[in-house]
């Protein structure tokens, strides 16, 4: 009983104090799974495979286009349960299959006794090389989904937040011709808000055509593809007269003084995304930026991503909480952390033919956690690499 509650009151600094005393938490566990080793016996394995996304259509941003995108699938075994992760690599990252598979290789998680020892693990695992953080993010992920399942509660509830309160998602619209873009549209019907991709000459003409066919909400993402400040103050003043919410990333993200330049007279709030991906940013972006953009596959996982939100929040800047397009496993992990948010854009699963999970929902626009323990997702189908 004292090793619980000494486990216990270990998991709830982690979980910023988040967890209530119920004496039967560690029980209920055990007993919900009672394959589980009470002495902690067993060992954690990680087994991890490659799996290519399918996008419905060509995906157009800024600086590129694509039909699929590389991920990597983890699972985490223990005890007779099983955690899942993700790793999405969109190309332009610069990690790869080859790259991630070279980095789990290096994971040995035999050695740790106590899965629940989530900072201890997920601090080695970061040391083990620099970058890869997709990668780190797919053990990250399926090791807060095993531990969830251990605790048998999902995260929302271990990090005290209310479900009730996410918000709505934006869908994503790439860069296309006018047909496909209204395509695209009629398509997102349930969606109330519309996150567009921007960032090359034909910016107006894809608002405009947005603007044609539905006056919803939109939010604006040029992918750095505005170098010249003054332009991108124009665009950004030209882009309020038309229902946009905020713009992400307008310039390069090695041009701080202009981008800080652009944030101060900007009429809308201006998010980093490019220029922040890890905790330390966060502080680097205050000032420069009015919000900064979590990603799993920037922040490595949930640990991080959560720390991030923390302390934006602190700095009294603006979250929102984004994806690459990633299957339902690494969309209902982010998920979690959205009722804290003020945008959210995970709409990554939706965007693909061959999601294998199921988990968090979108239901009229907006997201919809799972009560299931972890990050909440079961497997749906048999997948192909």
């Amino acid at each position: 009983m004292a090793r619980d509650r000494r486990t216990f009151l270990k998991l709830s600094a982690l979980a910023g104090g988040a967890l209530a005393l119920p004496g039967s938490t560690f029980a209920s566990a055990q007993q919900a799974h009672p394959s589980r080793p009470a002495a902690r016996t067993a060992r954690m394995k990680l087994t991890f495979r490659p799996y290519t996304l399918e996008l419905k259509h060509v995906f157009t941003i800024a600086v590129s286009s694509r039909t699929t995108t590389p991920v990597v699938l983890t699972e985490i075994a223990y005890g007779g349960l099983v955690g899942y992760g993700e790793a999405s690599m969109p190309p332009y990252l610069g990690e790869t299959q080859e790259t991630a598979a070279a980095f789990l290789s290096k994971v040995d998680l035999s050695r740790y006794p106590d899965p629940l020892q989530l900072e201890t693990i997920l601090a080695d695992i970061d040391a083990l090389a620099p970058g890869n953080q997709a990668a780190k993010a797919a053990v990250d992920i399926a090791l807060h989904d095993l531990a969830g399942k251990l605790m048998n509660r999902p995260w929302y509830d271990i990090w005290g937040f209310d479900k009730s309160h996410t918000p709505y998602t934006s869908f994503t619209i790439g860069i296309d011709t006018p047909d496909v873009v209204r395509q695209k549209v009629r398509e997102a019907a349930e969606y109330k808000i519309l996150k567009v991709k921007l960032g090359r000459d034909n910016d107006k003409e894809m608002i405009e055509t947005i603007r044609s066919v539905t006056d919803k909400p939109i939010t604006a993402d040029a992918n750095q593809g505005w170098t010249d400040k003054q332009k991108a103050l124009d665009m950004i003043h030209w882009l309020k007269d038309r229902n946009v919410l905020f713009v992400e990333q307008p310039m390069p993200k090695d041009v701080v003084d202009d981008m800080a330049w652009v944030t101060e007279r900007s009429p809308l709030p201006t998010i980093a995304d490019e220029f922040c991906q890890r905790l330390p940013d966060v502080r680097r972006a205050y000032g420069v930026f009015s919000g900064i953009n979590i990603k799993l596959m920037k922040s490595t996982g949930m640990r991080e991503a959560h720390k991030m939100l923390l302390v934006a929040r602190s700095l009294g800047m603006k979250v929102m909480l984004g994806c690459m397009t990633e299957t339902s496993c690494a969309i209902s992990a982010a998920s979690h952390l959205s009722p804290m948010i003020d945008w959210a854009d995970l709409d990554g699963a939706v965007l693909i033919k061959n999601d294998i999970f199921a988990g968090t929902t979108i239901v009229d626009g907006r997201i919809k956690l799972s009560d299931k323990p972890g990050i909440g997702v079961t497997k749906t189908t048999l997948s192909r690499t």
